[in-house]
């Protein structure tokens, strides 16, 4: 990399085709070297490929957000495994079907594939189906919609050839993409030509904190701060280096004109919808802390109405959520829901970097640094660190460490003539008829007794003790920096007080 101009001039005496072949070779040895990243958590959708693997005839429809790590699950599952891995571009379909016998060339190791000119995808599929029949054999195509985008009969070819060549020649197929709304479209959706074929489908979200954690080599600090700009999102993580302080990383690779996550929701946003500038707006109405509709409504000038549609599309995405009070039957229909920004990254950016683009653009990043220094801690990484402290409680639960089944994990909360009430952390366990409540608590001091009895009290609303009637409340207290020792007392005598220090329970030292 401190020889790129001299990478340049060297590659300037090649013909324009092979500079690029060479260039794009070179770049990605590159980024092997210096943005690698081990593969991290998904253990069940592991566990999903491999049950539909076993089947023989698994059809997979994989899908989600761009960045989310799509592309790696698969390789992961496939590394051992043979395997013909296509991925779709923007290309004519004649040029795909050439790329694509060279996929079957190369995996065959049947060097005259490639230079067979395939008029039918059915030849080309079946070329998978005769390879090793009497062996599984898995087949990806990646990015799905392109293929849909060149030929809209696609859906129909590829329907057509499950049934008729792969089904029962121990192909497992892997249809992979992330323009959310065509996947559902022309993948999942009942009116689609491959509705019913489908074994199974996983929507992949972005990494779990607990699995990230477990897998760095940082503080809990560190971890729980880097996680709230990068959201477990692996290709942002694959740009924050651990050695690193994040100060650094952010500039270089966030508030830097030439860095890669400077731009991001506008890439983000021209890629998956048709008029961006809609959704943008959205989005910078919510950062700007409008989270009920009417304000949203409001602060855009339009009616609820019309931005709704927009609303339900971000959420698809994965970039917004709508948050409702535990205390919903009906979570879906509630109008008591809350919008807010779910990817971390991008409720960063609206909240450190549109602001001052102008400045930026000016390499004045130091107005950036000056305002993270004011709240970046006590506001922006606190209101993550609830939503990591509910990832830590599910995971608590899961590995039995906390005696907890739970039917829905969120939060709760009440505005009315009564007073405000927050409860970080609210989960439900209908089975056992038990309620547990959490505070969460992101400061460099320990939690104190205080804080227990303000919990208990928001526990003892009118509104919770008449929907959860009968139910045992569990109360438990989320610390970074410990707890002081009359709570820790407490807490050894009460087996309804849970304290959680970072990301496991509290034990007091006989």
């Amino acid at each position: 990399t401190r020889r790129s101009s001299d990478l340049h001039l060297t590659l300037d005496r090649f013909p324009y085709r092979e500079y690029n072949i060479i260039k794009i070779i070179i770049i990605q040895i590159m980024l092997k070297e210096v943005g690698c990243m081990d593969f991290i958590g998904r253990t069940s959708e592991l566990a999903t490929l491999n049950t539909e693997l076993n089947r023989g005839s698994g059809f997979v429809v994989i899908y989600g957000r761009r960045r989310v790590g799509k592309t790696t699950l698969i390789k992961e599952f496939i590394k051992d495994k043979r395997a013909f891995y296509f991925l779709a571009t923007t290309e004519s379909e004649a040029q795909s079907m050439k790329r694509f016998a060279g996929v079957l060339s190369r995996t065959t190791k049947n060097p005259m594939l490639s230079k067979v000119t395939f008029t039918d995808w059915l030849d080309l599929f079946q070329v998978v189906a005769d390879d090793h029949p009497d062996e599984r054999k898995v087949l990806v195509i990646d990015e799905f919609p392109y293929l849909v985008k060149t030929n809209p009969e696609f859906p129909s070819i590829l329907q057509n050839a499950w049934d008729e060549v792969l089904k029962d020649h121990n192909v497992m197929l892997i249809l992979c993409g992330s323009f959310i709304s065509m996947m559902k479209k022309h993948a999942l959706a009942y009116n689609s030509p491959l509705y019913g074929r489908r074994t199974a489908q996983i929507r992949l979200t972005p990494l779990q904190f607990t699995d990230v954690y477990a897998a760095q080599d940082l503080s809990f600090e560190q971890a729980v701060e880097q996680y709230a700009i990068t959201g477990g999102v692996p290709k942002y993580m694959e740009f924050f280096q651990t050695n690193e302080p994040l100060t650094e990383q952010i500039c270089s690779v966030v508030l830097s004109k030439n860095g890669f996550l400077y731009e991001e929701p506008d890439f983000l946003l021209n890629e998956e919808v048709q008029t961006p500038i809609n959704y943008f707006s959205v989005l910078k109405a919510i950062s700007d802390g409008n989270h009920k509709l009417s304000k949203i409504g409001i602060a855009m000038e339009q009616d609820t109405s019309a931005i709704t549609p927009y609303l339900k599309t971000l959420i698809d995405l994965g970039f917004v959520t709508k948050n409702v009070p535990i205390t919903e039957k009906n979570p879906e229909r509630s109008r008591k829901g809350l919008y807010y920004v779910s990817d971390n990254f991008i409720r960063f950016w609206f909240r450190y970097v549109y602001p001052f683009k102008g400045e930026l653009e000016l390499d004045n990043q130091q107005i950036v640094l000056d305002e993270m220094n004011k709240d970046f801690k006590q506001k922006f990484v606190a209101f993550v660190y609830e939503s990591i402290c509910r990832n830590i409680f599910a995971e608590l639960c899961r590995t039995g460490k906390i005696a907890f089944s739970p039917s829905r994990i969120g939060s709760y909360w009440r505005n009315d003539t009564e007073g405000d009430t927050e409860i970080d952390v609210a989960a439900v366990d209908n089975q056992h008829k038990r309620l547990f409540l959490g505070e969460c608590k992101y400061h460099a001091k320990p939690v104190g007794v205080a804080v227990y009895s303000a919990l208990q009290e928001k526990g003892q609303s009118k509104e919770l003790t008449t929907v959860f009637k009968g139910y045992e409340i569990t109360y438990a207290l989320f610390s970074k920096s410990g707890f002081t020792d009359r709570l820790v007392e407490m807490s050894a005598e009460n087996p309804n007080l849970l304290l959680v220090q970072e990301d496991h329970l509290y034990r007091k030292d006989p």
